[in-house]
């Protein structure tokens, strides 16, 4: 999901839209598969699926943003050590409502959650048939919500794919982002990182094969332009009840 500055009421630049029959908003003339109108008289764009909302003069999404009295603001932070699921949120895509999954020391969209747990731990084992992630304590990170001794922190490759460590070790490529990441109660995980350009869903290709699951991207300035068939996502935030829900994940 992009992290959206507050985008005002006149977008109205617009008007070569040939994608659906245009309907009137006031004076302007607006495509329904584009924008919203709301009152008759102000626009909002459709991003990733979500007609965005609006409050006081301005357009918002709610995986970020709240409006309570006609005042906008952000909303409340997921509480640090807290644990969630991700579901996809964009209704014209067939994964929408997918988890994301762990797996190969990533996270993707619609696969099955891979994880292991040694023998020797026996009951004390998590089930590890979920992917969840923690809420970090400072700084925007994230890890995910495993019980091996040093945990497994949450990063973004250098190709900017979400990505987590090895079980037992610190390790993260040169290039990676560690931090930057933000999980609003109610509403969902953003990235912060690259100006806010959102996630992206990629589907599987005929020559990566992939058995259906799509790959989850931050989009940004250095990674738009190879992206062009990927679609934005927004990844809604699902908080779970205290404790740890895998020994690691593989």
């Amino acid at each position: 999901m992009a992290r959206l500055p507050l985008i005002a009421a006149a977008l109205l630049a617009f008007g070569d839209s040939v994608l659906g029959a245009l309907q009137p908003c006031g004076k302007a003339q607006y495509d329904p598969t584009q924008y919203v109108c709301y009152d008759n008289q102000f626009l909002c764009p459709i991003i990733a699926g979500e007609p965005l909302s609006y409050c006081s003069g301005a357009c918002y999404s709610k995986f970020q943003y709240q409006c309570v009295k006609n005042v906008l603001g952000v909303l409340p932070g997921v509480a640090a050590g807290t644990s969630f699921t991700l579901t996809v949120s964009n209704p014209t895509l067939p994964i929408n409502g997918k988890f994301v999954t762990a797996g190969g020391l990533h996270l993707s969209l619609g696969g099955t959650t891979s994880s292991y747990c040694p023998t020797q731990v026996g009951s004390a084992c998590p089930a590890g048939n979920i992917t969840a992630l923690a809420a970090g304590s400072y700084g925007g990170g994230l890890s995910m919500s495993t019980m091996v001794p040093g945990g497994q922190q949450v990063y973004l490759d250098p190709n900017w794919n979400l990505a987590y460590t090895q079980a037992h070790s610190a390790y993260i490529p040169s290039g990676s982002t560690v931090s930057g990441f933000a999980a609003y109660a109610g509403g969902g995980l953003v990235n912060l990182n690259g100006n806010g350009w959102g996630w992206v869903g990629c589907p599987p290709t005929a020559s990566g094969g992939g058995g259906g699951v799509w790959n989850l991207v931050a989009r940004n300035s250095s990674n738009a332009a190879s992206l062009n068939n990927c679609t934005p996502v927004n990844l809604k935030v699902n908080t779970l009840p205290g404790g740890m829900y895998a020994w690691q994940y593989t």
